[in-house]
């Protein structure tokens, strides 16, 4: 279920808010300054990878992988240490209980360490949640997830969303009798036709 991959960001959450909350100097030695730190060392180990030669990419995820043994070896320990009904004892407790899900990202190049590009997607939704209360209907609350999830996929792949809102609105009319949507096919946001047709302006070359 990749809703929970690894998300180093929501397990380094609960840390850094308790080193925030003491401060740094009684923070510092701490299991929460450890393991943010552990965590910490991994994204940054990510964040190198976009600027490695394909020849190096390997060495550098048997690093990240040994990286991450440490972190949940770090995490498995402490917990038997500490009380675990305290906060670092849930926030310890999320990173064992989730450990299959958030290795993944060792495994599969397309997963992400962290999802912090849904989030960003999901925040103009969540802004306008006042607004949601004129909903009245499960139809229509519905057609409004249809049509953030249309445009946020429209970001995702570059597209200009006024342009390709133009597009589905003019062609999906046309099929309306037919007796297969396989025409939708040519109207996805990845699809050559669409990218050709409503690109954005802001896309990378």
């Amino acid at each position: 279920d990749l809703i929970q991959e690894w998300n180093k960001i929501h397990a380094r959450r609960p840390f850094a808010d308790f080193i925030k909350s003491v401060g740094l100097t009684a923070a510092k030695g701490s299991v929460a300054q450890e393991a943010y730190d552990k965590i910490t060392e991994m994204l940054r180990i990510d964040n190198t990878f976009d600027d490695l030669p394909v020849s190096d990419a390997g060495t550098a995820l048997v690093v990240l992988s040994e990286k991450a043994d440490s972190y949940f070896t770090c995490v498995k320990q402490k917990y038997t240490q500490i009380t675990q009904n305290s906060t670092i004892g849930k926030a310890l407790a999320y990173s064992i209980n989730q450990e299959n899900y958030l290795r993944v990202f060792l495994s599969d190049g397309n997963i992400p360490m962290d999802n912090n590009y849904a989030e960003q997607a999901i925040r103009p939704f969540t802004l306008g949640w006042k607004n949601f209360v004129l909903i009245e209907s499960s139809n229509e609350a519905n057609a409004s997830a249809i049509l953030y999830s249309l445009s946020e996929t429209a970001k995702a792949n570059e597209l200009n969303t006024f342009e390709y809102f133009n597009l589905l609105l003019t062609e999906i009319p046309r099929h309306m009798d037919d007796s297969s949507p396989s025409f939708l096919y040519d109207l996805l946001p990845w699809s050559p036709n669409v990218q050709k047709s409503c690109p954005s302006k802001y896309k990378k070359s």
